[in-house]
């Protein structure tokens, strides 16, 4: 395989961030080219629903990189400017200002796009959290005034009602689901965030639906559940799911349902490359399509994109982690914990707020979640690898793992 002359990522996010810099590190001397919509440099994500939010940390800080670490790279950043179409035989990318930009290499990093509510566009204080601008303008929504209601029991949700609470306010979360996090974890664990929640103050709605939003003057005033009660709000985050940044690849040629398809090395098509939320790829370790949405798995699977741009044949194949931290307690998950598998506690205690628990579907060890017990989940970590791998000895030193980044 010739290596590619030139790479375009389209995405200023971790993951592209993370491919430029692997070509670098790897000896790529070609022109690297970094596209993004926002006008900021690349950012860190997670502190934008805790530190940013809270005030703890000033926007500038949750930059990844320094001005002079990123001239170090040797890249075009072409800040501010919006991917709109996308030719994946010609790899030619179209922005929003016009600009055609073309590489015999191009990944895709466009992260997602957050689902929003009916109405909302229309009513100030209605708010999503996935940019810093987001964070920033919600933060500034909270100083000024104290009631806040957030849609969604996921993980954003929980962590932005942690967040708003620890700074004072008066907190409602709301949810389709019984308990936080239940979807992700299982109704024991969530049923152990539900009641973290409820004992540091915030009022929980769960398990009913939003009917509507109220608002006077163009500002919302409330969320209205289906069973009739009405939640008043000076401000409203809505963190109910997101779905791929897609949009502007219809007619490019690639095969896009939920996120970009590609094969286990993480091409899309020749010469075309995904990482990150947005990439849909086949996990040979499981032997079927995942996508995952955090920003370890962006960084790992940057890695495998960058070996095989430059000529390797690499499958990617990492044990899924996520984490969360809410209030004191911080929670890793490894491997694939679902909400129907069975739960067990294997070390420490949940009334002493701390354990670690192994999920299991048929006998067989698929996740392993750790709560205030970091160290040991890693330990336990390796039930989930052997499961997925086989047991084949060097088989996850081969698919670089999974490093924790948080």
């Amino acid at each position: 395989m010739t290596v590619p002359a030139d790479v375009l990522v389209v995405g200023a996010s971790a993951g592209g961030l993370a491919v430029v810099e692997a070509l670098r590190r790897h000896g790529h001397q070609g022109g690297l080219t970094v596209l993004g919509a926002e006008r900021h440099p690349p950012y860190d994500r997670p502190p934008l629903s805790k530190q940013v939010l809270s005030g703890v940390w000033e926007g500038e800080r949750a930059h990844l990189r320094s001005a002079d670490q990123l001239a170090g790279l040797d890249a075009e950043f072409v800040l501010g400017d919006r991917a709109v179409r996308f030719d994946a035989a010609a790899r030619e990318v179209l922005t929003a200002s016009g600009r055609t930009l073309r590489a015999e290499a191009v990944v895709l990093a466009t992260g997602l796009t957050p689902a929003r509510l009916p109405g909302q566009d229309g009513l100030a204080g209605m708010h999503v959290l996935r940019t810093l601008d987001d964070a920033l303008a919600l933060r500034e929504h909270l100083l000024a005034g104290p009631r806040l209601v957030v849609v969604g029991e996921g993980v954003l949700g929980a962590e932005v009602a942690a967040t708003a609470r620890g700074m004072g306010l008066d907190v409602t979360l709301a949810g389709l689901g019984r308990a936080v996090l239940a979807d992700q974890l299982g109704e024991r664990i969530g049923g152990a965030l539900t009641r973290l929640h409820a004992d540091r103050g915030v009022r929980l709605r769960l398990g009913v639906a939003v009917r509507e939003l109220t608002g006077s003057g163009g500002h919302v005033t409330g969320v209205r559940l289906a069973s009739g009660e009405l939640l008043p709000a000076d401000a409203v985050v809505v963190a109910i799911g997101s779905r791929p940044a897609t949009g502007w690849l219809a007619g490019s040629g690639l095969t896009v349902g939920d996120g970009v398809a590609c094969d286990a090395g993480c091409r899309a098509a020749p010469g075309v490359y995904a990482v990150g939320d947005v990439a849909s790829w086949h996990h040979e370790g499981l032997g079927r399509r995942l996508r995952l949405e955090n920003r370890t798995n962006a960084v790992e699977q940057a890695q495998v994109v960058a070996a095989n741009i430059l000529g390797e044949d690499r499958a990617y194949t990492p044990v899924p982690y996520f984490w969360t931290d809410q209030y004191d307690v911080k929670l890793q998950a490894h491997g694939m914990p679902t909400a129907g598998a069975e739960v067990e506690v294997v070390e420490g205690d949940p009334e002493e707020g701390r354990f670690v628990a192994l999920y299991r579907e048929g006998g067989t060890v698929t996740g392993v979640l750790g709560w205030n017990m970091a160290k040991a989940a890693r330990l336990h970590r390796r039930h989930v690898a052997d499961a997925m791998t086989g047991s084949r000895p060097g088989a996850e030193a081969a698919a670089g793992g999974a490093v924790t980044v948080s």
